[in-house]
């Protein structure tokens, strides 16, 4: 089984590496309703849909996503998989995280991940964001589970630092307006109004990752607070444990939009247009300084 995900991610790594004509060394995993980064992507750009990629996970839903995007933006390749996949959708953990195997094959060094989550912490607000520091994988299941194999990496992995401390500083120094706002808007060639606030206001936290799709349990909810979750979400965890196994640097981003196990206040058109416009403005920033 193992081996076949090795000759699979293979194959679906060099047809990619066909359409495009360097290999990217940063991948970015974009959370449907936060995707409108993939947008300011225009120099060399080129689209794959994942239902051309071989062996790649067939989308279980429609959206304007579902493709892999590629191009330049501030001189860097990236990456881009505009739409995720999600264990609540049916995937097995080898299914929806075998786009990160691809992306090692690749040569993809870094790896940013962004997920909506609940937020446990009292002073979490909708649209705040927050850096992930650490994660709870309350599922129990590991995506690594099974014979290793040398191309992979350590079967041992360790996840003590798998949020990379480097990139958590580099994003809130370029949140803060005093450390960044002529360079990037001169470079990003926008129009700033006079008084705009530049600053991203930003929290770090631990993510606790949950099955799904049925919301927490108010009893849920306590525990997991007792354990130390900042926020909650249902993706994310599995991609980055494979990321750490491969050997990627991970960013890591829950964008809170509704308190934990409130699921009825999700998904407000106006609360989500929002907090995809801070994600975006950050991610751009991010990318510029790395």
């Amino acid at each position: 089984m193992i081996k076949d995900i090795v000759s699979k991610a293979s194959e679906a790594a060099s047809y990619i590496a066909s359409k495009i004509d360097s290999n990217p060394k940063i991948a970015i995993i974009l959370e449907y309703g936060l995707d409108t980064f993939a947008y300011e992507i225009t120099e060399k750009r080129v689209e794959i849909p994942y239902e051309e990629i071989p062996n790649f996970p067939k989308a279980r839903k429609e959206s304007f996503g579902n493709r892999l995007i590629f191009g330049k933006i501030y001189g860097k390749d990236v990456l881009v998989m505009q739409d995720k996949f999600h264990y609540y959708e049916g995937f097995e953990l080898d299914q929806l995280t075998f786009p990160i195997r691809v992306f090692a094959f690749l040569g993809v060094e870094t790896l940013i991940i962004s997920s909506f989550a609940g937020g446990i912490r009292k002073d979490f607000k909708n649209q705040d964001i927050m850096l992930i520091t650490d994660h709870i994988n309350v599922l129990g299941e590991s995506p690594i589970r099974g014979y290793n194999e040398n191309e992979f990496g350590n079967c041992f992995p360790s996840m003590m630092n798998v949020y990379s401390r480097r990139l958590i500083e580099l994003t809130k120094a370029v949140a803060s307006l005093k450390a960044f706002d002529e360079e990037f808007n001169k470079k990003a060639m926008r129009k700033v109004k006079d008084g705009y606030d530049l600053t991203i206001g930003l929290h770090e936290g631990v993510y606790a990752f949950m099955p799904g799709p049925q919301y927490e349990t108010a009893a849920e909810v306590k525990m997991l607070e007792i354990m130390g979750a900042d926020a909650v979400g249902m993706s994310l965890v599995p991609e980055v444990i494979v990321a750490a196994h491969m050997g990627m640097e991970v960013l890591g981003f829950a964008c809170i939009t509704n308190p934990a196990g409130m699921g009825e206040s999700f998904g407000q058109p106006e609360n989500i247009l929002e907090i995809d416009e801070k994600f975006k403005n950050l991610i751009m920033r991010v990318i510029m300084k790395m």
